[in-house]
């Protein structure tokens, strides 16, 4: 409201302008700060007499506020879970998929050392090496099969 007078005086065309003072100083005196004349004090306030008084709303605001906070956070603890679950699940799913792969290679490489061992090269290289010879037709038995599915009997 200080500046309301100032803006009247811009339309008042009536008055004469103000005339300006003349400086004693000479020239180099410095214009009047803003809120100069504007003072603080601080006062000692002593509140320790007074006594909070309870306030039943602002209890029940309290509770729903926290009651809410908690809601939020359970709700956003699913969410999360639910995300979290997702991440450890493709973890597991791709340590699978890795570990199928190395299995498969296993199996490739046992196939291919059992193809080595049972091959006839190496197995009448094995026979010559432990004098084992074919055996001669007449050296060869064939057993008789039973109705009962019994091949041989055992005799006491």
């Amino acid at each position: 409201m200080a500046t309301l007078p100032r803006i009247f005086e811009t339309y008042d065309v009536a008055r004469p302008a103000r005339p300006v003072a003349a400086n004693p100083g000479g020239g180099n005196a410095l214009r009047a700060l803003p809120q100069e004349d504007v003072f603080f004090f601080c006062k000692k306030i002593d509140n320790s007499r007074l006594v909070r008084e309870a306030d039943p709303k602002a209890t029940r605001a309290s509770w729903n506020i926290i009651g809410a906070a908690c809601v939020a956070v359970a709700a956003f603890g699913m969410v999360m879970a639910a995300q979290v679950a997702g991440t450890m699940e493709g973890y597991k799913l791709e340590a699978l998929r890795s570990e199928e792969q190395r299995l498969l290679d296993e199996r490739r490489s046992l196939d291919l050392q059992e193809a080595q061992l049972l091959s006839p090269e190496r197995l009448e290289k094995l026979a010559k090496g432990q004098n084992l010879v074919t055996p001669s037709p007449n050296q060869v038995f064939h057993l008789e099969t039973r109705p009962d599915g019994t091949v041989a009997m055992v005799k006491k």
